[in-house]
């Protein structure tokens, strides 16, 4: 198991976090809530790439989801051991170790504590919007049926064709995919296929799948704002995720 370059480099948006860190089932999380009235039965769950919502961009996107009606609740599932934010521009981190410390088996039981924890406080609808690592978590939970939508970007450890297949099985939620042109781990071979299976009207909850030209994998958190076709890119995967849990 490996990582491409893209999932650990990137670059460091410009802005001023508005959310709030709260304990949530005993996990930090970083939650955006929305300045206007909004249903406090949904939410939707963050579930961030390898650089976990400490990450300013994950926070500045978790304030955009909340600016748009929806809380937004970003898990660190990481306990603030994400990989190093430093490490984003240098562009030359060894992940392999960091990662045998934080495979799924220890991220996913942490989701499921902060959802548990949400269904006490009167939640009963989630969402799910998956980045890289946080995709895994996605596929794993909506084969469970806890999302009432789902939408990840440039997914990783993802297998084709068997997550799609099972996908089509056991999943009720609309699955929303933003992909792009350069990626390694969600390549266009695994883009074609995830369309082959859930296209087409095939995966009758819904199924639509994005791709941004010019993008690498990582644009949609990490990617260059001052290169015009990833600005684009980050702007169309952010808006169209809003689009998607605004339909269901």
């Amino acid at each position: 198991m490996s990582f491409c370059k893209h999932c650990v480099t990137g670059v460091t948006h410009e802005g001023t976090p508005k959310g709030k860190w709260e304990k949530i089932g005993g996990v930090d999380c970083y939650v955006g809530t929305p300045t206007v009235d909004y249903p406090k039965d949904k939410a939707i769950l963050y579930l961030p790439d390898v650089f976990g919502p400490r990450l300013i961009n994950a926070q500045l996107l978790i304030d955009d989801f909340a600016a748009n009606g929806f809380k937004t609740i970003g898990i660190d599932y990481f306990d603030g051991d994400g990989v190093p934010v430093a490490e984003m521009e240098a562009g030359n981190y060894d992940i392999m170790p960091w990662f045998a410390k934080h495979g799924y088996d220890k991220s996913q039981p942490y989701t499921e504590k902060v959802i548990a924890a949400l269904k006490e406080q009167g939640i009963t609808t989630l969402y799910a919007s998956g980045y890289c690592y946080g995709a895994r978590i996605v596929f794993n939970l909506a084969f469970e049926n806890v999302f009432k939508a789902c939408a990840v970007a440039h997914p990783t450890l993802l297998e084709a064709p068997k997550d799609f297949e099972i996908y089509l099985a056991k999943s009720s939620a609309p699955l929303l995919i933003n992909s792009c042109e350069i990626d390694p781990y969600f390549s266009h071979e695994a883009q074609a296929k995830a369309d082959e299976i859930l296209g087409e009207g095939k995966f009758e909850p819904g199924y639509k799948r994005e791709y941004f030209p010019g993008c690498t994998h990582g644009f949609s958190v990490r990617g260059d704002m001052s290169n015009p076709l990833i600005k684009a890119g980050k702007e169309g995967a952010f808006n169209a995720t809003v689009e998607w849990f605004l339909k269901y």
